[in-house]
């Protein structure tokens, strides 16, 4: 593949403008004010699958949003790789902190950045990763380097929990059969330190409402009087973690995995600046479980955050009233053996028995999915550690990531495949935040690498 980097030269323009097209469509999947422009965005990635070299283009079905469905089969014998992605991304409020209109891309040149930074809601997660794959495929059909079989799952609900794709798993399990699973939809810990993600962890996401009184009252008439919803509600969830920010929901560590000191060590190699971490954030401390480092809390823990709190009068001016009722969303990322639906039933049980006399306290859960740990000895992993070596000149780190793609125990489960992770989006690039951007070095970067994984996953598997 000694050509890659001189066809990539010669069709950059092309390729990012591609991605900028693609990033101008607002698929926001959780506002059905955007449910045309989801659709719109399916029939753009199915026109460029073809136009990539795909043999089979479909939009499926589903009882929500299209899946794109795509393949070459280049010969049945060969080993199959399943390309996973997402065209619909999150909603991009709060809309006044961008710098520019989250659906009209700009490219910045920063420090970071040199080359420049897409910036774009969806530009890293996951419409320029999940593009990466196209433009990789475009190089290998064009320039006869595709070694194995390919098949492309491109769906249009991951950001509201992937609904219907357990749906579409089960009526097609021969469909997408598959040797592995390839997913871009992560990131690595920097430009010169290429890392894969081994480990997601779970979640369970929740809303809750407090009801007091049958409407909202005189604050004047009625206040000292009558409990207040949204006072109630703060002290409920200010109680969800005790002085050393541990979970207090009962049960809740009972299946927690427990790292041994060797694998804790392990991690604590990876390049991390503390200082650096806070500056980024622009704070002045860290915050989190007791006897934890940053690197542990955000990956190895379980965690229970607000997501969003709400109730009352929150217009322009004065306006006294007690509410009738207030309102939370929250979030619980869970690690290996935690079972999301039954965290969702722990955490009921606890929260509706915290709500005082005078309240109605009602617990909606929304959607989860469970953790998961792929292994560094697996074909897959094998073959992505030599993709990276090749393009980056070094061994990637193995590293387990705070986020959660509940999709990817569902694929084990459904599909008997093990999945590799394989990001290019960094840490700051702000996913789900005001002024995400993607590096253009970064886009390219993983074009360069992912043929490389077909080269070396289809070499050892022969």
């Amino acid at each position: 593949m000694a050509t890659i980097q001189k066809y990539l030269e010669e069709h950059k323009d092309r390729m990012l403008q591609e991605l900028v097209d693609l990033l101008k469509i607002p698929s926001i999947s959780a506002d059905k004010a955007y449910k045309e422009d989801v659709i719109k965005t399916a029939d753009v990635v199915k026109q460029r699958l073809e136009e990539a070299g795909c043999d089979v283009v479909e939009i499926c079905e589903t009882p929500g949003y299209p899946i794109v469905y795509g393949e070459k089969i280049k010969d049945k014998s060969l080993p199959t790789v399943l390309v996973y992605g997402h065209y619909d991304v999150q909603p991009p409020d709060p809309v006044n902190l961008w710098d520019s209109p989250p659906f009209e891309p700009v490219i910045k040149k920063t420090e970071l950045h040199p080359d420049g930074a897409i910036y774009a809601r969806g530009s890293c997660d996951d419409k320029g990763q999940m593009y990466m794959h196209v433009k990789a495929l475009e190089y290998m059909t064009k320039n006869d380097e595709l070694p194995c079989n390919v098949k492309f799952m491109i769906e249009g609900e991951e950001e509201v929990g992937s609904e219907s794709l357990g749906w579409f798993l089960e009526r097609n399990r021969e469909k997408l059969a598959n040797d592995v699973i390839l997913i871009s939809d992560t990131g690595m810990i920097a430009k010169d330190v290429p890392s894969i993600t081994t480990g997601l962890r779970g979640l369970s996401y929740v809303e809750v409402e407090v009801t007091g009184p049958n409407r909202d009252l005189h604050s004047g008439l009625y206040g000292g009087a009558v409990a207040n919803p949204i006072n109630i509600l703060t002290k409920m969830i200010a109680s969800l973690h005790d002085d050393d920010n541990h979970i207090t929901v009962e049960g809740f560590y009972d299946k927690v995995e427990e790292l041994s000191v060797e694998e804790r060590e392990k991690m604590a190699e990876a390049p991390f600046s503390l200082e650096n971490y806070k500056s980024a954030l622009d704070i002045d401390a860290v915050y989190g479980e007791k006897g934890f480092s940053t690197n542990e809390r955000n990956s190895i823990r379980p965690t229970l955050d607000i997501n969003g709190i709400w109730g009352g009068y929150i217009g322009e001016g004065a306006k006294t009233v007690i509410p009738s009722k207030a309102f939370a969303k929250i979030s619980m990322r869970l690690v290996p053996d935690q079972d999301w639906q039954e965290i969702t039933a722990l955490f009921k049980l606890h929260f509706e028995k915290l709500a005082p006399k005078g309240v109605r306290v009602e617990v909606k859960p929304h959607h989860g999915g469970q953790a998961y740990v792929t292994p560094i000895d697996s074909d897959g992993y094998k073959a992505a550690s030599k993709a990276y070596e090749k393009t980056f000149g070094k061994t990637p780190i193995p590293q387990r990531s705070g986020g959660s793609i509940p999709i990817v125990s569902l694929f084990e489960r459904e599909l008997r495949s093990k999945t590799i992770l394989m990001g290019f989006g960094l840490d700051s690039d702000a996913i789900h935040s005001p002024n995400e951007h993607f590096g253009v070095w970064n886009y390219f970067k993983g074009i360069e690498t992912i043929p490389w994984f077909y080269h070396f996953f289809t070499e050892i598997k022969k």
